[in-house]
C-alpha cells in the first residue's frame, strides 16, 4: 500500500478568489475562515475572496491568507475521509503542515504567520535586498556563483526547489551579480517580485522576535511525520519544531531534499493542498515516477478522491 504525502504552498501562491468555491460549498471551509477572521480580528476571508490583489500580496497578509486557504482545503479533504501519511510545506507552508499534523492550532498559526510576515518585512529596509530564480544550472554551479558574488554583497541559495531551479536571495547588487554569472554560463535568471530577501542572512533579525512568539504558544508533537525545510528530515518533538521554525527564517529551504526523503520513506503520491501548482511541478521534476496532483477547488475534488484511491493501490 503506497503512502500519500500532502504538501502545502508558500508565499507567492496567493490569488484573489482562492478557496471561495470550497467556502461556499463546505461547512469545514467556512468554519476555518471564520476561525482565522476571529483570530486576527479582521476579515481575512474577504481579502482572500475579493482582494485587492495588491493588499493580498503584502507579506503580512499573504502568509496568513495562504495558510488559511490551505487548511480549509485540507479540512474539506479530511471530511471526505482522506488523510495524509506525512506532510511538508514550502517555507510558510510548513506552518500549514504543522496545523494538519496537530502540532499547532489554526488560531496560533494564523497569528504567528501574520507576525512572521511583519518581522521578515521589517528585518531588511526596502530596496536593499532581492531574490532571483536561477534555471538550468546545477546546485554546485549556483553555490560557486554565490561564493564569487559575495565580493559584491551578501547572497546565498534560498530555495533548493528541484533539479534545475534554485532561488538565490541577498543584497540586490549581489543577486544581480549571480544572475549575470548564471546567464554567462547558459542559465536563466528571473528576478522575483518580492518585498524582502527571504531565507537570507539579511532577514536574521526576525529570528529572535519569532522565537519569542513561538515560545508563547503550545507546540505539540505531530501525529504524523512532518518534514522540515531546514533539515529535509522529520521533526517530531516540540523543541525541534520551534528551533527549525526559527532557523527557517534565514536558512535555505531544502525542498528537493524533503521530497526525496518522503519518497525514501514510502511516499508514492504527493498532493499539493492549497493555492497554486508550483509544488506539483517541483515533485514531477524531482521524481517523474511519483504521482502528483493539486487541490484548491470544488471542481478538483472528484479527481483527488480517485487520486487517493489509486495511490493506495500502489
Amino acid at each position: 500500500m503506497g503512502k500519500i504525502a500532502w504538501v502545502f504552498p508558500g508565499q507567492g501562491a496567493q490569488f484573489p478568489g482562492m478557496c471561495r468555491e470550497l467556502y461556499d460549498e463546505f461547512e469545514e471551509a467556512r468554519r476555518t475562515f471564520e476561525e482565522a477572521d476571529d483570530a486576527l480580528g479582521e476579515s481575512l476571508s474577504k481579502l482572500c475572496f475579493e482582494g485587492p490583489r495588491e493588499e493580498l500580496t503584502l507579506t503580512v497578509n499573504a502568509q496568513p491568507a495562504i495558510l488559511t486557504a490551505s487548511v480549509a482545503a485540507a479540512r474539506v479533504l479530511e471530511s471526505k475521509g482522506l488523510k495524509p501519511d506525512m506532510v511538508a510545506g514550502l517555507s510558510l507552508g510548513e506552518y500549514t503542515a504543522l496545523v494538519i499534523a496537530g502540532s499547532l492550532s489554526l488560531r496560533d498559526a494564523v497569528v504567528l504567520t501574520r507576525k512572521r510576515g511583519r518581522f521578515m518585512q521589517e528585518a531588511c529596509p526596502p530596496g536593499r535586498g532581492g531574490m532571483a530564480a536561477i534555471l538550468g544550472l546545477s546546485a554546485a554551479e549556483i553555490e560557486a556563483m554565490c561564493f564569487e558574488a559575495r565580493s559584491v554583497g551578501v547572497v546565498q541559495p534560498a530555495n533548493y526547489n528541484c533539479p534545475g531551479q534554485i532561488v538565490v536571495s541577498g543584497e540586490a547588487a549581489a543577486v544581480a551579480e549571480v544572475s549575470r554569472l548564471a546567464r554567462s554560463k547558459g542559465g536563466k535568471a528571473i528576478p522575483l517580485d518580492v518585498s524582502a530577501p527571504f531565507h537570507s542572512p539579511l532577514i536574521a533579525p526576525a529570528e529572535e522576535k519569532l522565537r519569542r512568539e513561538l515560545e508563547r504558544v503550545t507546540v505539540r508533537a505531530p501525529s504524523i511525520p512532518v518534514y522540515s525545510n531546514v533539515t529535509g528530515e522529520t521533526e517530531m518533538t516540540p523543541r525541534e519544531i520551534i528551533e527549525n521554525l526559527v532557523k527557517q527564517v534565514a536558512s535555505p529551504v531544502l525542498w528537493q531534499t524533503s521530497v526525496e526523503a518522503m519518497r525514501r520513506d514510502g511516499a508514492v503520491a504527493f498532493l499539493e493542498v492549497g493555492p497554486g501548482k508550483s509544488l506539483t511541478g517541483f515533485v514531477r521534476k524531482i521524481n517523474p515516477n511519483a504521482m502528483a496532483a493539486n487541490f484548491i477547488s470544488q471542481a478538483e475534488l472528484g479527481a483527488v478522491l480517485d487520486f487517493h484511491k489509486e495511490a493506495l493501490l500502489r
